[in-house]
């Protein structure tokens, strides 16, 4: 169990909306739809009523410093069949990267790669007082675009598993490349932040707003005034 799922969820029974697209960049295909993840009838690109208020207001927040960029929506609303589809293709990646052969690595390399996986990816519970964060409708992948269209560069993509996909990654680095990086990373995380939300402590791309991560983080940032999830797994609910 990852430490942000011992919160407490109230579920507050706010609706999923579509995400307005013409308001935002979009990454199209949708990323996942474009391997087969299992979606069916329902849209990636929804969120909480309340959540997509606040990041409407973030990207006015962006659009304050920076005139005509926009955000650029990767990933939100991801049901629990994507998410194992996701976590299974992730493990079968990282087994091609490493040239390795599955029949033959031993149950310790195998966990090795798994807790690498787990890093990034939440588990595919479908548990009600587990769900993934995507799962909820309060979690979303993203990144910018400026007013060309074209997206800003962060030092890695989305979804890499690597530490370089950390959000401190280039901190202190020297290098002035690097530096930008950086410098585009807390940019997208203070208007986000500006907006309710907190940044996943892995992955500088995603934020979420009321579910159990997004509890989690805040309370260690204040915890004298402790919250709990109001946003459990969409379709969880009695």
């Amino acid at each position: 169990m990852k430490p942000y799922q011992q919160i407490p969820i109230v579920e507050c029974g706010e609706p999923l909306v579509a995400i307005p697209l013409e308001l935002f960049a979009v990454e199209s295909p949708h990323p996942y739809e474009k391997l087969g993840a299992p979606y069916g009838d329902r849209s990636p690109y929804y969120l909480r009523q309340s959540v997509l208020a606040n990041l409407i207001t973030a990207q006015n927040y962006l659009q304050q410093q920076h005139p005509n960029w926009r955000i650029q929506i990767f990933d939100a609303y991801r049901p629990v069949e994507v998410q194992q589809f996701m976590v299974e293709y992730s493990f079968a990646q990282i087994i091609a990267t490493q040239k390795l052969n599955l029949s033959e690595i031993s149950e310790s390399d195998r966990q090795q790669i798994w807790q690498q996986v787990y890093q990034f990816w939440a588990p595919p519970s479908l548990d009600p007082a587990t769900p993934p964060p995507h799962s909820t409708g309060a979690a979303i992948d993203l990144t910018l675009v400026d007013e060309g269209g074209n997206t800003i560069n962060m030092g890695s993509a989305i979804d890499e598993i690597s530490p370089i996909s950390y959000p401190d990654y280039f901190a202190n680095s020297t290098n002035a490349i690097e530096q930008q990086y950086h410098a585009h990373r807390q940019l997208l995380s203070n208007v986000m932040q500006t907006s309710g939300f907190q940044r996943h402590p892995n992955e500088w791309w995603h934020f979420s707003c009321g579910d159990q991560m997004w509890a989690w983080l805040s309370n260690q940032a204040n915890p004298i005034n402790t919250v709990i999830a109001r946003y459990g797994r969409e379709g969880a609910r009695g």
